[in-house]
């Protein structure tokens, strides 16, 4: 099945299918940390604009460092650098890009529904790198890359996603993606961060982390986003490191062979400890590695053409 989208939004408009290709189309370029030559021709010629209005490292690098590696010329534009400091619209951002001769715009920006404004108002591919407390799709498809690369699947396996998902946009595009190809989901976490209206979206809400991560395949830490706890959401980090943070005790409880995540940056000591964060079982430095190669089968799908259904360039 060959690509079919201008742009890239969320995974909950993505079909079962659309997101097995771009995990196929991701296993291409997997080894490409262990090429002594990391550049592709594929996307020579091509422009690709980083456009954060949020700061980013891991998603902002790995997006400059797939369309890098893919030949592409990368352009980084933060809102302090830009003309919306002046006062410019998103729209009328977006409109110059395009004229300047922009391939593709890929857009970080607190705003929920950012990127699709963007994909209504220019004629060249946009790709969601996180809107407001939206979604987060790139993220969601290494997190499913990553599993598949442990686990050999993700149909059966049983998924728990522990902490703040009422602000997290990696949760909602990690359950869209999960129960798309056939996950069982959990989540857990202070009930004021994981509220009831989550079980809509096809999951199992527990209100205890020892119920919810026993028998669990897969075990997603999210970042507790302190930036966004001033309305007294939690009564302290220290309790709530105690009751839902993964630490030596609590990794006793999963599974010998359960595999832990977590999406970056972590608050070590808060929602994960250091132990925890090195635990053999962990694959959190695999997630960033993971997040270069589905970030380079992204441009290719929606840059490249995506007329086939992977590269030519194994």
């Amino acid at each position: 099945m060959p690509w079919q989208r201008k742009d890239l939004l969320g995974l909950e408009e993505l079909t079962a299918e659309e997101i097995e290709l771009v995990l196929r189309t991701a296993e291409v370029f997997a080894d490409v940390f262990e090429r002594p030559l990391k550049k592709f021709p594929t996307l020579r010629g091509r422009t690709v604009v980083n456009l954060f209005y949020e700061p980013s490292t891991r998603t902002r690098t790995s997006f400059e460092l797939a369309g890098k590696w893919l030949s592409a010329d990368v352009i980084n534009i933060s809102s302090s650098s830009s003309s919306a400091a002046k006062g410019e619209s998103l729209a009328d951002t977006a409109r110059t890009l395009e004229a300047l001769g922009a391939d593709a715009v890929v857009i970080r920006h607190s705003a929920a529904g950012a990127p699709h404004l963007l994909a209504r108002t220019v004629k060249i591919p946009v790709l969601n790198a996180g809107d407001g407390a939206h979604e987060h799709p790139s993220q969601g498809l290494l997190d499913l890359f990553t599993i598949r690369q442990h686990k050999g699947k993700i149909a059966g396996l049983t998924v728990t996603i522990v902490g703040d998902l009422l602000h997290s946009r990696v949760a909602r595009s990690d359950i869209w993606g999960l129960t798309k190809l056939g996950a069982r989901v959990r989540v857990t976490g202070p009930a004021t961060l994981v509220p009831p209206t989550f079980a809509s979206l096809g999951v199992e809400v527990y209100r205890d982390l020892r119920p919810a991560v026993e028998g669990a395949d897969v075990v997603i830490v999210l970042r507790l986003q302190r930036e966004r706890q001033a309305g007294g959401l939690i009564p302290s980090l220290e309790e709530y490191a105690a009751l839902f943070g993964l630490d030596a005790e609590k990794m006793s409880w999963l599974k010998p062979d359960a595999l832990v995540m977590h999406p970056g940056p972590a608050n070590l000591g808060v929602e994960i400890t250091e132990e925890a964060a090195l635990d053999p079982r962990s694959a959190i430095r695999d997630q960033v590695r993971n997040g270069v190669a589905v970030r380079m089968a992204l441009l290719y799908l929606l840059v490249g053409g995506g007329e086939k259904d992977v590269p030519a360039v194994a």
